[in-house]
């Protein structure tokens, strides 16, 4: 049974400035919590059902974790999610997070003021898909760490390195010669452009796209063409979900 007091704890985590005071974070779900075992992450405790442990005892066992066992209801009380998951963790956020030292070699996502956690959470779990290493987020991009972000990666979080700085000036330290690449509504056409597989490909806001400050460095506008069916009178969609256009873009990156 947990105590009050650890309860307190954990539900604080919920919130960004008490995950800054403690250094650490949330995840729920099997999958997430041992992609995080696996993968070095420093586990504070973990927290689950006797059926969960049983599952997993010998990668318990091997990485020496501090496990306690608590009820269904247990877990109802420290959840994040609508229904709670057999398990979840407290996991101490990593030392070096959010430095920036520099572009990696391949592909970089740069996400210019993203709002959604789970739009966050998903480019994350595309980058990793598409492997691409590294994300660069603004300072004024959702929180890394936010449950529902942290759940969206879906363990994609373990391996992906994510970085917060100022992407103006970060922006303007960058090599001569380097590809930056946005989408534009007056862009050209993805499909038909030379597409290097070393540039930086910046991915905007919701509803407000690429900021002026940010797109002031892009080097090769893109469009993502719609297309609506010969019966359709009324058109297409506006425009795509951030998450959408990155998966987009990613594969037609990787196609080539």
């Amino acid at each position: 049974m947990l105590s009050k007091s650890r309860i307190k704890h954990i539900n604080s985590l919920k919130i960004k400035k008490f995950r800054e005071l403690h250094r650490q974070f949330i995840a729920e779900g099997s999958k997430l919590v041992t992609e995080l075992m696996k993968n070095f992450y420093q586990i504070s405790g973990i927290y689950a059902t006797r059926e969960w442990i049983l599952e997993n005892e010998p990668l318990i066992t091997s990485g020496n974790f501090i496990v306690t066992e608590i009820s269904a209801s247990d877990l109802n009380r420290i959840t994040a999610l609508t229904t709670s998951s057999p398990v979840l963790a407290v996991v101490d956020i990593p030392g070096d997070s959010y430095a920036f030292s520099g572009f990696s070699e391949g592909l970089t996502l740069l996400l210019d003021d993203i709002k959604d956690p789970g739009n966050l959470g998903t480019i994350i779990r595309i980058a990793d898909w598409f492997g691409i290493g590294q994300v660069i987020c603004s300072e004024t991009t959702v929180d890394l760490y936010n449950p529902k972000t942290v759940q969206a990666t879906m363990g994609s979080i373990a391996r992906i390195k994510v970085i917060y700085c100022d992407l103006v000036k970060t922006l303007s330290g960058i090599a001569p010669g380097k590809k930056i690449y946005g989408t534009f509504l007056d862009g050209e056409n993805i499909y038909s452009q030379e597409l290097d597989q070393t540039g930086v490909i910046i991915i905007g806001n919701e509803s407000q796209g690429i900021s002026h400050e940010v797109a002031q460095f892009v080097t090769d506008k893109l469009l993502i063409p719609g297309f609506h069916a010969p019966n359709n009178l009324t058109g297409s969609a506006e425009s795509l979900n951030a998450s959408i256009a990155a998966a987009i873009i990613c594969s037609e990156f990787r196609r080539r």
